[in-house]
């Protein structure tokens, strides 16, 4: 990636049409650089529908990603319930990458009140199944299991670093506010926003820094981790201090915004990012 670049996680609201191709368009209208497709609920785009968003990301110079179905866990103890997981992933990075999306990000999966090593392995087993089935696919896209917002849940920041050791088609999607979440608050001042990319620097190299997937919003929480999302100015993320932070760092890749005021959100953190000192 040449730079850091803004978008929404779907199509923005103010969309004047509910399909991907406008969704394009309006994001390039807004002044915004990327697009996740939100296949959240299920992959609905087809193998012979890609063109079109494939073709209209390329005219009007929007990059694409992709968030997996939320009905995802590795860890799963059903084998049909697996398999349904790994399906997910797969159909959903085929699918991103004949889109000419680059990155896909999902949620690994729950801990089952089991211990956090044993999951970690049963994680990384079963996700290395999915990523060799693509290698023989020839589908090459980044595959990323994101830092997820609840301590019940697999992926804390280590963990994700980790599992993005074992292949280099693995890397982490980085959810600032799931992280801040997750620990009940911390995570959100610039020498917490600092130690997280200098891990993901000395865990993963220089390189990660520039190919970050990254989601933010604000968020509501509890001692139990994540509770919902919110706008940026009606939650305590300091998005401020972490553009800075993100501009110190000089990272590049996509920062797809999640709020539930997307491309207004992702405009002001734009805006905040491109801000002189």
């Amino acid at each position: 990636m040449k730079q850091l670049l803004f978008g929404t996680a779907g199509i923005p609201l103010s969309s004047t049409l509910p399909t991907t191709v406008n969704g394009i368009k309006t994001i390039h209208t807004l002044g915004l650089g990327c697009l996740e497709l939100a296949f959240v609920r299920s992959v609905y785009l087809t193998e012979k529908s890609v063109t079109d968003v494939k073709d209209a990301a390329k005219k009007f110079n929007v990059t694409l990603t992709a968030h997996a179905p939320y009905y995802i866990n590795l860890n799963s103890k059903d084998k049909a319930k697996l398999q349904a997981s790994q399906n997910r992933i797969y159909q959903t990075a085929k699918v991103a990458y004949l889109a000419g999306a680059y990155s896909i990000t999902f949620h690994p999966g729950f801990y089952l009140k089991q211990d956090p090593k044993k999951v970690y392995y049963n994680i990384l087993e079963n996700l290395l199944e999915v990523m060799n089935k693509l290698d023989d696919d020839g589908i090459n896209i980044y595959v990323r299991p994101e830092t997820m917002g609840k301590p019940t849940s697999f992926g804390n920041l280590d963990e994700v670093l980790m599992l993005s050791t074992k292949h280099e088609n693995i890397l982490p999607c980085i959810d600032f506010a799931h992280l801040h979440a997750r620990s009940n608050g911390k995570f959100n001042t610039k020498k917490e926003f600092e130690e997280i990319l200098n891990k993901v620097e000395n865990v993963l190299g220089k390189e990660a820094l520039k190919n970050m997937h990254i989601h933010i919003s604000g968020i509501e929480y509890s001692e139990k981790g994540e509770r919902n999302h919110l706008p940026l100015k009606e939650s305590d993320m300091n998005y401020r201090e972490l553009c800075k932070v993100w501009k110190d760092y000089k990272i590049k890749g996509v920062v797809i915004c999640e709020s539930p005021l997307m491309e207004s959100d992702a405009l002001l953190l734009k805006k905040f990012y491109s801000s002189k000192p």
